[in-house]
């Protein structure tokens, strides 16, 4: 193959599947199929009852309507690819096409985890300040939050596009996945990639690294409240406002450490495995979020039988 230089020319990528089972990937996408209209419907209706419902209108709920926002993001944006490969069968994609995909990708993860981490801020004060916790946590408060971790997203995975822009590739590049991710168009280069390594580890660290360290200490202070708390009913009570966004935070940080030890330890492990874990890291948070925020959140849950009902009556 030709060698490729970018800022004349743009090569092509091949996505890729789950390979050696091509001739069951019509079998294969029911259920992805079925897992998109999931999210996307759980995460709509969320929104949709936190917009409709004016008691939901406070801070707890406006940090969860971010949440199923990026989930709603994330989703839509793995979906045309995703389909492509495993429906319609095609895997050529453009390097424009797949620079933005990428960007998009990158971008809902980081907010994904600056919306946990700021979730995480709120149930802190929750407990720990809860006759201030409104005059604390004011719209405007929310606002520039919301304004910080979408303008922090945005800053961060830009440089590491126009990065890629400027490197060399063939005129085919073969990926490890049916969508594109940063370290995987890095391994398609001819040129020398130590700039865009060095700063893709950097944002990982500036973003997702921080936030779980914060998430951590955040809960070191959750827990060192609730045991200061003298009922025991309180105590519990506190810890169940918490179990939901414990559940968010473990189903969005597993499965990205999974792929991560498996990129790290898993070189003899099969290119079906590393397909796998991507796709549960970036399908299974917008699939779980809105189910366990809608069964355990009573408030969620309330709202959402309510409207059946009325709608069924």
């Amino acid at each position: 193959m030709s060698v490729f230089n970018s800022s004349a020319l743009y090569p092509h990528f091949l996505l890729m599947g789950l390979s050696g089972l091509e001739s069951r990937y019509d079998l294969i996408s029911l259920p992805i199929f079925l897992i998109y209209a999931t999210s996307i419907a759980g995460n709509i209706t969320i929104l949709f009852i936190i917009r409709t419902e004016s008691s939901l209108h406070q801070p707890m709920y406006y940090f969860l309507s971010m949440l199923a926002f990026t989930d709603l993001g994330l989703s839509t944006t793995t979906l045309p690819t995703m389909f492509s490969v495993f429906w319609f069968h095609v895997q050529e994609i453009s390097f424009n096409a797949c620079l933005v995909q990428m960007y998009c990708i990158h971008v809902f993860s980081i907010t994904e985890s600056a919306v946990l981490l700021a979730m995480a801020f709120d149930r802190f004060i929750a407990i720990r300040e809860p006759l201030r916790y409104a005059a604390i946590l004011t719209n405007d408060v929310i606002i520039g939050i919301g304004l910080a971790i979408a303008v922090r997203a945005l800053a961060l995975v830009f440089p590491a596009s126009f990065l890629l822009k400027k490197l060399q590739y063939h005129d085919v590049n073969i990926l490890s996945y049916p969508f594109c991710l940063h370290q995987d168009l890095i391994k398609t280069t001819v040129s020398n990639r130590q700039v865009s390594s060095i700063y893709g580890l950097m944002v990982v660290i500036c973003s997702m690294g921080l936030d779980s360290v914060l998430l951590l200490l955040s809960y070191v202070l959750i827990l060192g409240t609730m045991l200061s708390i003298a009922s025991k009913a309180e105590r519990v009570r506190a810890l169940n406002t918490c179990i939901s966004h414990i559940c968010a935070v473990l189903t969005f940080y597993t499965p990205m450490i999974g792929l991560s030890m498996i990129h790290r330890y898993g070189q003899n492990a099969s290119p079906i495995v590393y397909v796998l874990m991507a796709n549960v890291y970036l399908l299974v948070p917008p699939l779980m979020n809105p189910i366990v925020y809608s069964v355990k959140t009573k408030q969620i849950r309330d709202r959402i039988l309510k409207k059946f009902k009325k709608h069924k009556a």
